[in-house]
């Protein structure tokens, strides 16, 4: 039986903003969307649990074992209402059976994909949560090669059931995850924790917040709450006619659907407004409207993602329909978009090598003859296998007009070497 599904699964900004990466996946299939077993603490009686996580490109990455088989990398995401296989060998590994074929109709251009349906996994997360019957979809051909995105093995993402059974801390600075009994927990009630309603429709979160969008326009703006975007706002200009593109804006790629490409402009925002916080100049993806608008499952104007919720200690209540907010270290970090025009895919077994995908016209990198399909060796005397890609990606968002020499070698093994300087664009 073949079923038609209606996905969005966006990757906003490979290596552009901030190294910033969108998952935005509504799941609109009738068996799929049935409630699973909720997560539980793996230790009997506790009230709650602290893990570690890895920060890389703005995402939260945590070890899981499925069906006593690990760890696999996994993605903890607010933005999808039922977990995700994207490596199609763990299907393999797991040796599960598979229900249903369904056609994977997502942003792009390209033919659908098939995904299907496993109805049952006990996952179990860091020794800490577990769900001993979560079902999950699992893609056919890993399209969206996370792996060589994030710079390490990703596997899949772990959606709404993980925030539906606990209240979720999450400590960026430190790089922690706190699990709390919701029956249990007590809100902090400190002055610097900012309170904002969250919105519950369907599997998925919602905050309607004030959004400046010149001097004399400000909105209120309903986003989906989304750990799994890197990016820190993106708007959909047609959800609302007085949403408009703003005068200094970039024509550029945003990133990759399951299907194809996604394009759109970035540009900023004038400010942000998270309770007693205002964040301003904030960098914003504006997608196109016919890769983004019409596939949304919710009224929605766009999407708030982590490249600014990491500026916070986060702690997300589903239960009591409430986000909280307290400023971390990274508070005052300003909103930067890549400074030197190229797209980057870590390669090989450690993830240390990057091929520049492409080249921004008239770009810092292509005015210093850099093109795509290079493979990058060194920066400022750095061999790239000692660079994580975090630390890549930081450097090219470090400074306006910082000089940065790159060494290269073209697909043809010549090697090429040149100095880029970083300009801010927007």
């Amino acid at each position: 039986m073949v079923l038609k599904m209606r996905v969005l699964l966006l990757f906003a900004g490979w290596g552009r903003v901030a190294g910033c990466l969108l998952l935005a996946v509504g799941l609109c299939v009738g068996s799929a969307q049935a409630q699973p077993e909720a997560f539980r603490f793996a230790k009997a009686g506790a009230r709650q649990v602290k893990l570690p996580f890895l920060l890389q490109r703005n995402l939260i990455v945590v070890e899981a074992w499925l069906n006593n088989k690990g760890p696999y990398n996994f993605l903890l995401d607010t933005g999808i209402g039922t977990s995700l296989i994207t490596d199609p060998y763990v299907g393999q590994e797991l040796n599960v059976a598979l229900q249903g074929r369904f056609l994977v109709a997502g942003a792009g251009e390209e033919r659908p994909l098939e995904a299907f349906r496993i109805p049952s996994v006990a996952v179990r997360v860091s020794n800490a949560i577990e769900a001993p019957n979560l079902p999950f979809l699992i893609l056919s051909e890993d399209v969206l090669n996370l792996s060589g995105y994030v710079g390490m093995p990703i596997h899949g993402l772990l959606g709404a059931d993980v925030f539906r059974s606990f209240v979720v801390e999450i400590d960026p600075a430190e790089q922690q995850l706190t699990f709390r009994s919701p029956t249990r927990y007590a809100a902090p009630r400190g002055k610097r924790w900012a309170r904002i309603p969250l919105d519950m429709e369907g599997r998925k979160s919602y905050v309607t917040l004030p959004v400046q969008l010149s001097a004399s326009l400000t909105l209120p703006l309903r986003l989906v709450l989304d750990t799994g975007a890197g990016h820190a706002l993106s708007l959909e200009t047609t959800s609302d006619e007085r949403l408009a593109l703003p005068e200094t804006r970039l024509r550029t790629p945003l990133g990759r659907g399951l299907n194809g490409n996604i394009n759109g402009y970035l540009g900023r925002v004038a400010a942000l407004q998270l309770g007693r916080y205002r964040m301003p100049a904030l960098l914003t993806s504006f997608p196109d409207a016919a890769d983004v608008a019409h596939r949304a499952d919710a009224p929605r104007n766009g999407n708030l993602g982590f490249e600014l919720l990491k500026r916070f200690n986060v702690i997300i209540d589903y239960t009591h329909n409430v986000l909280l907010l307290r400023p971390n270290v990274m508070f005052k970090e300003p909103f930067e978009h890549d400074m030197c025009g190229f797209d980057v895919l870590a390669l090989g077994p450690s993830y240390r090598r990057y091929k520049v995908l492409r080249i921004e016209p008239e770009g810092p990198a292509a005015q210093a003859g850099i093109k795509a399909g290079d493979e990058i060796m060194s920066v400022n005397l750095i061999p790239a296998e000692f660079l994580s890609l975090n630390q890549l990606n930081r450097m090219l968002h470090s400074e306006d007009g910082r000089a940065l020499l790159f060494v290269l070698r073209r697909p043809d093994g010549e090697l090429f070497n040149t100095t880029v300087r970083l300009k801010r664009q927007i």
